[in-house]
């Protein structure tokens, strides 16, 4: 245990936020530097439970006791060997994942909990200024070729896994540029694409392979795909948007989410000279209130957006911990990003109605409150107006047009592609892992699915494996 009494004498203490009226000028990341001591001193928090509960709500079984120890004692080469013995990528999950170890945690039943997503990713970006993260090079080669397409967390996960143990992975994304939403769908307030850019610098030299610009089924036949490689991974994610086709939804000005961000983050690198979809000016209206509607918020305040309200269909949450989500479950609470800081409006309880628009283009929208069935409330409509209208709802399926229909797989019930115990798709050989097995979902699941999903090809091209297997397909979020 790190210090027996840290709990007791220390408060939980996270990295300062950069001013609002600063860094919505740039789009570097939010988070001040976090002082090294003030690191170790949050680690001793840690109570090094007999029964880590901080285990049960990481997907990925983070040996979290373990580095918090080692990172009070200053022993940061020994603290990131134990981290990445469970977690190929803790720079994403570190800055990205809403930390369900933490509301797992046994001092959050009555205090703060552990910092553990800061110790997390502290860990992490000391060991690469410090040259702790090399190339892990396979011992031998099988000779085994594997295809994994998609590139995204659990793309990647997956094709290091197998690239180490000594097969010959290549990892096809259809788009110009290797991470998947990683790099097109997560700001870069959120996470700057350096981090992203250095560990691909390492999964190359391990010896995987990527292709971009290369959409599978297209500039690659399923045939030729077959025959070229011993297996295949099917890691594309869950792609297609969730639309609200209400009356006037043909009107310009209406984009899905991913429309907007995929070029804005294209803007970022280069690749994008403007933005196509731009918020400077207007107002704009965001419906959907989880990650990816703070993301679209985000982003338009840098644009310069005169106004920005965000809509939820759902009751605003409790300020504290409902009876309803007890520890160490994933709590049902009001939950504040750095994007929400920044400006706007938030409206819970809303459904929108009608889109409103003057020369074909959208002005306002109509909405109504909703009572706990969803179900209009009367004399609660209203008009707001909208220049942009801004669809963050959530992603409904993989597309199935092209390479999943070509290959012929099962789908289940919601239309991701269905998997045996074993990770397999209805078609031998072909495996499934991330979101287009299990639906939209955290990065985090992805990471672990891509681990799992990399022992059960291993085994089956070898007929054993020693690689580890976090999870199970059927295994859901506590």
């Amino acid at each position: 245990m790190a210090d027996p009494q840290g709990f007791l004498k220390l408060d939980r203490q996270t990295p300062v936020r950069r001013p609002v009226d600063v860094r919505i000028r740039d789009w570097k990341e939010v988070y001040e530097d976090f002082p090294a001591e003030a690191v170790e001193a949050q680690a001793s928090r840690c109570m090094d439970c007999g029964i880590p509960f901080c285990h049960n709500g990481c997907p990925l079984g983070n040996l979290i006791p373990e580095w918090n120890d080692l990172v009070y004692r200053d022993d940061w080469s020994a603290a990131i060997e134990r981290l990445h013995a469970t977690n190929n990528f803790p720079e994403f999950t570190g800055r990205l994942c809403p930390a369900p170890c933490e509301s797992a945690c046994v001092l959050g039943i009555n205090q703060d909990p552990v910092t553990i997503k800061q110790v997390e990713v502290e860990i992490i970006d000391r060991a690469f200024s410090d040259g702790l993260v090399a190339p892990t090079a396979a011992r031998e080669s099988t000779g085994r070729r594997v295809a994994v397409v998609g590139s995204g967390p659990a793309g990647l996960a997956t094709a290091q896994q197998l690239t180490r143990a000594g097969h010959d992975v290549t990892v096809f994304e259809r788009a110009a540029r290797i991470g998947g939403l990683l790099r097109y769908g997560i700001p870069e307030f959120k996470m700057e694409k350096r981090h992203l850019d250095r560990r691909l610098e390492q999964m190359e030299a391990e010896g995987t392979v990527f292709k971009p610009s290369t959409d599978v089924g297209v500039d690659v036949t399923v045939e030729q795909l077959r025959e070229e490689f011993d297996a295949v991974v099917l890691a594309g994610g869950s792609t297609l948007g969730r639309d609200l086709p209400a009356t006037g939804r043909e009107l310009s000005g209406i984009h899905l989410a991913m429309d907007y961000l995929v070029p804005a983050n294209q803007v970022q690198e280069g690749s994008l000279d403007t933005w196509p979809i731009n918020a400077a000016g207007k107002h704009v209206v965001i419906i959907g209130g989880g990650d990816t509607g703070a993301d679209c918020l985000g982003t338009a305040h840098r644009q310069g957006a005169a106004s920005v309200t965000q809509l939820e269909i759902m009751p605003e949450p409790p300020a504290t911990r409902a009876s309803s989500t007890p520890w160490p479950t994933w709590p049902l609470v009001m939950r504040t990003s750095s994007a929400h800081e920044e400006g706007g409006e938030r409206v819970f309880a809303v459904s929108t109605t009608e889109y409103v628009g003057v020369d074909g283009a959208v002005s306002s929208i109509r909405l109504t409150d909703v009572d706990a069935s969803f179900q209009p409330i009367p004399g609660t409509e209203r008009e707001i107006p909208a220049q942009l209208v801004l669809l963050a709802m959530g992603f409904v399926s993989p597309q199935h047009e092209g390479l999943l229909d070509d290959l012929g797989v099962d789908y289940d019930p919601r239309g991701n592609v269905a998997r045996s115990a074993g990770w397999e798709s209805s078609v031998p050989g072909v495996f499934v892992a991330g979101d287009m097995g299990r639906g939209q979902s955290l990065i985090v699941w992805a990471i672990a699915e891509g681990r799992s999903c990399a022992a059960a090809v291993d085994a089956h091209l070898m007929g054993t494996t020693t690689l580890p297997s976090p999870i199970r397909p059927t295994d859901r979020p506590s």
